[in-house]
């Protein structure tokens, strides 16, 4: 018996203590079978697999299936392989015992960019582990950046633990003891992912239990990202005048009274609305002298260029807001979550936007027009913030690419932290995430595409 399933039912969520099988994904017929252009990014998978092996522990490639999402200049492949690695002596003759080849059953996930392969993810274990067990195989992940140690022989206990204090800081509850077991596997994996962000992250952010620490990537990227971002086929704006004072060493508009207090879009891919009324927010604020806590539900329901939880672009969204005439507050037209029929009352507009401006994709001229004209929409790629706890975040752009932006937020300030730059951006995962609801982002190096879709509203 693996030695966390009785501390598990210690816990109070399994009675049982065999592991069922992962729950396939909702989206596994979009996996399609082996074609060329998979091949490619799956033979630089196996020879970054291969890479520091001796020639007779090398691995060979067996089956393929993927899929693959286009941006811009890159292609993100998201791979499932088989592996046959050759036993250490294949000689019977010389061979004490008989021994014979071991299948892995590994998941990648390699970038290409102008035809540069990168190696993002990639995770291998036995073809017919259907039991979790303490042994490192288990829960093995190779990470071509990252030369770390085995895990620990405590991994799994120590991992329990933390499950537990898990649910009791976030009050989770599993309706069933498979889907309680399902969670704490998904959480263990996280945890090893989280580790490998952590280590190669350049600026200062710690990473590690969030309350999306139970979600596999593809739960949270559906419930709470916008892919509708990467695609940038809005509503086009032009081009804002350039400011031309220089940005003062540091700002914080929060410190003026133009952001409201932190929002929780809940399980809706609804980021663009948050970061558009945010901006309408310190828009209204600087020209009225007023700070209103403005409705996002007002835009899931009533916009219809953007298609609500599933995703939107600021750029539509201030369109929409001048369709219909302005906003109505949060007290008024109060956030759900979800989509509603729209119950937009003209009586009840509070705020009108007069127009909408693309801003420069220079970070210091950002950093100028910010400091003089108020907190900016923006879009992010989201990599690793499902696990950030605190500090100033500086993926490897190979891991963060501006081709992959899927979050918008609201870009309030800038300064620096013991010599490090960097970007104060309010998100909209409640305050029970990051630095009080906040996340830091370097600042001077384009990091995560914090440059590419800048933008604002206009009110005369």
């Amino acid at each position: 018996m693996a030695p966390w399933l009785p501390l598990l039912s210690l816990l109070g969520l399994l009675r049982g203590a065999v592991s069922a099988p992962p729950r396939r994904a909702a989206d596994a017929q979009a996996w399609e079978p082996v074609t060329p252009e998979l091949l490619r990014p799956a033979r630089f998978a196996l020879e970054t697999y291969n890479r520091g092996r001796a020639a007779g522990a090398r691995a060979v490639l067996g089956a393929v299936s993927g899929r693959v999402r286009r941006a811009g200049r890159g292609s993100l492949y998201s791979l499932k392989a088989t592996l046959e690695e050759e036993p250490p002596c294949s000689d019977p003759m010389t061979c004490q015992l008989p021994v014979s080849k071991k299948t892995l059953l590994c998941t990648f996930e390699v970038l290409d960019e102008l035809g540069e392969h990168t190696l993002l993810r990639g995770d291998c274990g036995p073809e017919d582990a259907k039991v979790a067990d303490d042994r490192n195989e288990t829960f093995s992940s190779f990470f071509p950046l990252l030369n770390k140690d085995p895990l620990p022989q405590n991994f799994s206990t120590e991992m329990v633990s933390l499950f537990k204090h898990f649910i009791a800081t976030y009050n989770r509850t599993y309706e069933t003891e498979e889907e309680a077991q399902r969670r704490m596997s998904i959480f263990m994996n996280n945890m090893v992912r989280a580790q490998e962000i952590q280590a190669l992250d350049r600026g200062t952010a710690q990473y590690g239990v969030t309350k999306f620490s139970d979600l596999t990537e593809e739960e949270f990227r559906t419930l709470y990202l916008n892919p509708l971002l990467k695609e940038g086929l809005g509503q086009t704006m032009r081009p804002a005048k350039p400011v031309d004072d220089p940005a003062p060493p540091e700002w914080d508009w929060r410190k003026k009274g133009a952001v409201t207090n932190v929002k929780n879009q809940g399980m809706c891919g609804s980021c663009w609305a948050f970061s558009v009324t945010g901006n309408v927010e310190g828009q209204w604020f600087l020209r009225q002298g007023d700070l209103l806590s403005l409705s996002e539900q007002e835009l899931v329901d009533c916009d219809t260029l953007d298609k609500a939880c599933m995703g939107g672009l600021p750029s539509n969204a201030y369109s929409a807001i001048k369709t219909l005439g302005g906003l109505e507050t949060e007290d008024d037209y109060s956030y759900r979550g979800h989509l509603q029929t729209c119950s937009f009352t003209a009586d009840k507009v509070k705020v009108y936007i007069n127009d909408s401006v693309e801003l420069s994709k220079d970070e210091q001229k950002l950093a100028a027009w910010l400091a003089k004209k108020g907190p900016i929409s923006i879009a992010i790629n989201a990599f690793g913030m499902q696990f950030y706890r605190r500090g100033i975040s500086r993926p490897l752009r190979l891991l963060c690419s501006p081709w992959f932006i899927d979050h918008a937020v609201l870009l309030v300030g800038y300064g620096n932290r013991s010599d490090v730059p960097f970007w104060a951006i309010k998100n909209s995962w409640g305050t029970d995430w990051g630095e009080e609801g906040y996340y830091y982002l370097h600042r001077g190096s384009r990091a995560c595409g914090v440059n590419v879709m800048a933008s604002s509203a206009v009110v005369d």
